[in-house]
């Protein structure tokens, strides 16, 4: 066998990235639906900033220029989820402010209350920049050992 392997007709990686941000949007939706998040569940949501789609307040983009997390536990409302993007309003610093975020700007969704992950590849042409930790006014939670993470990272060949 060659190990030079032909390029795939098939966008594979597109899409098993697009059924697994199908995952994230069946959560919010049913968060949606019930009005809540069940038991001690709350998840972490790592965008891009940049991505097409996203609609957030100057000052945050000012604030992350490449790439922010956002919490969803006790303090948001007015979530919405559609086919493509959610909705969804949060307080930073005690001020609040509606994000619009497509899926397709997401890099990571994580429950830690039950050491659920997943991160996702999002092509960008600008180059990240450092950024401040996302100060949504929620509690910090680190995961533990052991996560169930699951990583999906395909490179297109050059």
């Amino acid at each position: 066998m060659s190990d030079d392997l032909p390029d795939s007709l098939i966008p594979y990686d597109e899409i098993v990235q697009e059924a697994l941000r199908a995952v994230v949007g069946r959560v919010l939706g049913e968060v949606q639906e019930t009005g809540g998040l069940p038991g001690t569940h709350h998840f972490y949501i790592t965008f891009k900033t940049q991505a097409p789609g996203v609609d957030i307040p100057r000052h945050l983009i000012e604030r992350f220029p490449d790439e922010m997390t956002v919490v969803l536990q006790n303090k948001f409302w007015d979530l919405k989820v559609s086919d493509h993007h959610f909705e969804v309003s949060l307080t930073f610093n005690q001020v609040a402010a509606h994000l619009v975020i497509p899926f397709s700007a997401i890099t990571a969704f994580v429950d830690p209350a039950v050491n659920f992950a997943l991160q996702f590849q999002v092509q960008s042409d600008i180059d990240p920049e450092p950024h401040d930790a996302a100060e949504n006014d929620a509690p910090t939670v680190v995961a533990e050992d052991g996560s169930n993470v699951v990583t999906v990272d395909f490179g297109k060949k050059k």
